[in-house]
């Protein structure tokens, strides 16, 4: 499928207006803070129903305002199977509704299926130098787009992580834990043994399905990488917090160590502590790769993404580059655009100095973007003039 039309209100510093998108590609030009990347966020935003940013919904309205929203209209391709043919997403009153073809979707998993897209952009650097839990986002995003079956599961195990931590601060409340086992915490201790009989059940589930998605993951970003950058041996790996696959082993180890997260107030293990690295000839390459090469990998990270994706779905995403050939030489820049996979459409941007109508064809269509209005290029000499 391909996003026709984009309409937003209020939505950042872009001009409340309907912009025609119907190419293949799109070019977005212009210097930084005009809006490009806003664009792109707010067809994300239609996508997944949250910003690629990781910010609040409430930052995203324009200053001044508290409301705001997002709406694309989808054109099948043929032969396609989509549906749908109309996202919007409004944020009113800090409350978020979700419309998919005028119905209040039950799910905001529903959108996954209907416009999937990749992202490309300055924060994916987050999953080479930033915190584990950043790495387990992305490849939580990864599983969840091809399996939604994967998605309830971790939402599950969420919400029992948090019912399980709640106790643990309430059993604790700063008290001494040796006298607290001996008073009349009998009922929060069989609460918190039936609780992790769950815990367990939905933590092996995401285990075993993460073990098996990184396998499968690295199997295509150690081609990718070696394609792209010429350096051979580079592989994901998954590290899992719990080391035992059976369930009644896990079980007596969470007993055991339960005295430490009483001691901490939160749960110390579990799929939730669970890391991934990215290992080059056995070694740990994001704490001694040069800044070039930690972009490099995280764009072939995206690139291994929308790969994966359209070899467990049949489908193919809809791509935001936002930035991604900047920091590039040429020689990269040319191998990069050659391992981008198939998609159905791709929006970029390009600051105007960049050479970008070397990427354009006969279905790109290009926008300045200036002050958060977007201005069709073939109409921009005309109303120059």
């Amino acid at each position: 499928m391909i996003i026709s039309f984009l309409r937003t209100a209020a939505f950042r510093n872009l001009a409340d207006a309907t912009v025609a998108t119907s190419a293949k590609n799109i070019f977005l030009v212009g210097e930084n803070g005009q809006g490009k990347s806003n664009f792109l966020e707010a067809i994300y935003f239609c996508s997944y129903a949250s910003s690629f940013r990781g910010v609040r919904d409430s930052d995203i309205a324009q200053n001044g305002k508290n409301n705001f929203s997002a709406e694309i209209t989808i054109t099948p391709l043929p032969a396609a199977d989509n549906p749908h043919s109309d996202v919007l997403i409004k944020f009113e009153k800090n409350k978020k509704t979700v419309l998919i073809d005028g119905k209040r979707a039950e799910d905001r998993k529903q959108l996954l299926s209907i416009a999937p897209c990749i992202v490309f952009c300055h924060e994916d650097m987050e999953f080479i130098t930033g915190s584990p839990e950043r790495r387990r986002w992305f490849f939580d995003q990864v599983l969840s787009l091809s399996d939604p079956v994967y998605l309830d599961d971790l939402r599950r195990y969420r919400w029992i992580l948090k019912s399980r931590n709640s106790i643990l601060r309430n059993l604790t409340n700063g008290t001494n834990i040796a006298s607290q086992c001996k008073d009349d915490t009998a009922s929060g201790q069989e609460l918190l043994d039936a609780l992790d009989s769950q815990f367990v059940i939905y933590g092996l589930r995401l285990m075993e399905k993460r073990e098996t998605a990184a396998r499968l993951f690295s199997e295509v970003f150690t081609t990718l990488y070696e394609e792209v950058s010429g350096v051979s041996g580079m592989t994901v790996q998954y590290m899992p917090s719990w080391k035992n696959v059976d369930e009644n082993e896990t079980l007596a180890c969470l007993l055991k160590r339960r005295p430490a997260d009483f001691a901490a107030g939160i749960s110390l293990s579990g799929p939730h502590r669970d890391r991934y690295a990215f290992s080059l000839d056995g070694t740990d390459f994001a704490g001694y790769a040069s800044t070039g090469q930690r972009r490099l990998l995280a764009l072939l990270l995206r690139v291994a993404q929308a790969r994966r994706y359209s070899g467990t779905t049949g489908r193919k995403p809809i791509l935001l580059l936002d930035d991604v050939l900047l920091e590039m030489d040429s020689e990269k820049r040319r191998r990069f655009l050659s391992v981008l996979p198939g998609y159905d459409q791709a929006f970029y941007t390009f600051l105007p100095d960049e050479p970008y109508q070397r990427y354009q064809n006969e279905d790109t269509l290009i926008y300045f973007v200036r002050n958060g209005i977007l201005e069709n290029a073939s109409c921009y000499g005309k109303n120059r003039g």
